[in-house]
């Protein structure tokens, strides 16, 4: 496995309660050749049959596929696919103990899945009854005596009756009150019943219907998803585009993604595992980006796939591995900078930083010499409103993500993470780096981190900058 990648093997095991419509998925494979004398329909012929976990409870077994401890609470029927269905959830380790079980027909869709993967019928046994008041009491009642235990609280929409406008705000407002981010896939256009979510995430559908705006283009797509983001007071909209990607609106500039190249066989459950793995990144300590980043890959893996199933890490690191986005290959941030220290017990860390706003050759010459010190360079990257700060309100040219990628691309480079602060001394601690490295026009007492790096037997290595190569330079340049 490339070695760049590593960080996706630390992904810790946490609790997370999902809490939604859960659906019982039935596929009858077979063939069509023929059709009915009785009428011009065509003749299915059933050669086999699969039951797999769809709604919110496909979003849990992505969240076990994804290594996470999960819990569920939902509502079935006391029917023979209800009982089915919690089986199958206590099968893949899924806590049951939130489930309830009332008078109600389970929901089940059935697929007729003939030759080719060609669905041609779908079957639906439904029952859409709002959850009672009473009903809604017991059920906030019981969670907020288990609350404490989960890390994330993940809300799955089918408008299926379960999660009525006083059950989800009641469950947000729980949520909010002990700090515990909660976020949504979305359904329902009653705009209200998502306040105070911490993210929301509509497709351009949702989205339209939820704020009456047009999502035609880019720019409309982020006026809509501000105004989404307003009204319910949530911290972040990410609105999944199909074709086109995702586009994440909150802290800072908007991020589009785009889709990953995978050959589409069937799109089923694909909202489902985008949602999965962005929480388990998110509860893992990686940013949004980052998150939405791997989130949009786990989506194309997915649809490469027929029918709902689930996504696996390995899977997400074999698409890492044949793709040559660099940056999701090298770009770390969270819990992975924690851990990286650990991960290299036995490898010389050198340790760089600055803004890299336009990369020059002055740039690459100071990094490969960097690299040479030892046998891994990490570089600290000044984000976008750090870049700011130090360098006036016209910089960065560059974005933050897009000078990740460019530095994630030199192959002399391991890894590149992005600190907020002016100055990377908390990042240098969590590093914990052997070689200090920082251009000649420094001197020794003015670089921050190197007590904490001597202190540990580490050393500085002034580099000298490239005579006349610099970011100022070019702009200056271009100016005139």
């Amino acid at each position: 496995m490339n070695c760049k990648m590593s960080y996706l093997n630390n992904i810790e095991k946490m609790n997370i309660l999902v809490i939604g419509d859960v659906m019982l998925d039935t596929y009858y494979n077979g063939d069509v050749s023929r059709i009915s004398p009785e009428a011009p329909v065509p003749v299915f012929r059933k050669r086999s049959e699969r039951c797999v976990l769809g709604g919110a409870a496909n979003v849990a077994a992505n969240l076990v596929a994804a290594n996470q401890n999960v819990y569920m609470m939902t509502i079935v029927g006391n029917d023979e696919n209800g009982n089915k269905l919690i089986k199958m959830f206590e099968n893949q380790q899924i806590n049951t103990e939130l489930i309830v079980t009332l008078e109600r027909n389970t929901t089940v869709k059935t697929r007729f899945v003939a030759t080719n993967n060609q669905q041609v019928l779908r079957l639906d046994v439904e029952d859409t009854e709002e959850l009672s008041s009473k009903d809604c009491k017991m059920l906030l009642s019981t969670l907020e005596g288990t609350i404490d235990n989960f890390d994330l609280i993940l809300l799955s929409d089918y408008l299926k009756g379960f999660l009525t406008y006083e059950f989800t705000q009641g469950v947000l407002q729980l949520a909010k009150s002990k700090n515990i981010p909660a976020i949504i896939d979305v359904k329902d256009p009653q705009i209200n019943k998502y306040h105070d979510a911490f993210l929301l995430k509509p497709n351009l559908k949702e989205l339209r219907e939820l704020t009456g705006e047009q999502v035609s283009n880019d720019e409309e797509i982020v006026k809509a998803s501000e105004k989404l983001r307003d009204i319910c007071d949530c911290k972040y909209v990410l609105t999944t585009c199909g074709a086109r990607g995702m586009v994440l609106v909150g802290d800072g500039e908007p991020y589009f993604i785009n889709s990953v190249g995978q050959e589409v066989f069937d799109v089923t459950g694909a909202g489902d595992t985008t949602i999965a793995y962005l929480a388990a990144c998110m509860v893992n300590g990686f940013s949004m980006k980052k998150s939405v980043d791997i989130a949009n890959y786990a989506a194309g893996i997915q649809v490469s796939k027929v029918g709902t199933s689930s996504v696996y890490w390995h899977e997400i690191r074999e698409c890492l591995a044949d793709n040559a986005d660099g940056i999701m290959h090298k770009y770390i941030s969270g819990q992975a900078v924690e851990k990286i220290r650990d991960i290299n017990k036995d490898k010389k860390i050198v340790f760089t930083n600055g803004c890299f706003d336009i990369l020059h050759s002055g740039h690459i010459r100071y990094l490969q010499e960097a690299a040479k010190l030892g046998d891994i360079l990490i570089m600290g990257l000044n984000s976008d409103a750090s870049v700011k700060r130090l360098k006036g309100p016209e910089r960065p040219v560059n974005n933050e993500m897009d000078r990740a990628e460019l530095l994630c691309a030199l192959g002399f480079v391991d890894y590149v993470v992005i600190f907020e602060e002016d100055t990377p001394l908390e990042l240098i601690k969590k590093i914990q780096p052997d070689v200090l490295v920082k251009g000649g026009d420094y001197s020794n007492e003015y670089v921050i981190g190197t007590k904490e790096v001597e202190e540990r037997g580490g050393r500085l290595v002034l580099i000298p900058f490239v005579e006349g190569k610099s970011t100022t330079n070019i702009i200056e340049k271009i100016k005139h």
